[in-house]
């Protein structure tokens, strides 16, 4: 009876051994290319989703509000369907969510500052209904610390939810007042500037 080549073993053995090597380099680059579960921005972790009353909103995109060298706030958008047209998103009458969580210590008086000057900067012909809203707005923040939240959610049924901490702290009517608020963040003069806006609309 005549012997099989002892090579012939080894042939199969070495082509097993690189197949299984290109399965596992596949896999490799799969896992570099495919994104991690959860929302992240630099060091802090956002909830992929939320609800605002009935829907479900998922993170439109995120960024960093930076003040000379240093991060001061990490922002979510959160819509029911995401978008990178900030007009689109402002002239849909749907439920959506702002979301900042601050790294370090934010006095009061100055994020009422950065709502007016949002406001002034991005609806220039607000009524004294509008600007009356966001005197509200003002009057409801408080200095925000390192690790705390400050929440802007918008139900078209109710009007926009304010929440700081985690506590309501009360509900403003109206889409257009909304529309105002958001446009501080994608309206054409973006407070946080145009690298922010082009975060939370998922451009970046």
């Amino acid at each position: 009876v005549s012997k099989q080549p002892q090579y012939s073993n080894t042939i199969t053995a070495e082509k097993s051994f690189m197949f299984q090597k290109y399965v596992f380099m596949c896999l490799f680059v799969l896992c570099l290319s495919t994104p991690a579960s959860g929302a992240k921005i630099g060091d802090v972790a956002m909830p992929d989703q939320m609800s605002v009353g009935a829907a479900a909103l998922g993170v439109n995109g995120l960024a960093m509000r930076t003040f000379t060298f240093f991060d001061v706030y990490a922002a979510g958008l959160y819509l029911a369907a995401p978008s990178k047209d900030a007009v689109a998103i402002l002239a849909a009458d749907a439920p959506r969510a702002m979301v900042m969580h601050f790294l370090r210590k934010v006095e009061a008086e100055k994020v009422e500052s950065a709502w007016m000057d949002g406001l002034a900067a991005n609806t220039p012909s607000a009524d004294a209904s509008l600007k009356e809203r966001f005197a509200r707005l003002g009057a409801m923040m408080e200095t925000m610390n390192e690790g705390e939240s400050l929440e802007c959610l918008y139900d078209p049924a109710k009007g926009t939810t304010v929440k700081v901490r985690g506590q309501v702290k009360g509900v403003i009517e109206g889409k257009d007042f909304n529309d105002a608020l958001l446009a501080c963040w994608i309206g054409p003069k973006p407070g946080p500037g145009e690298k922010f806006k082009a975060g939370i609309l998922g451009q970046r």
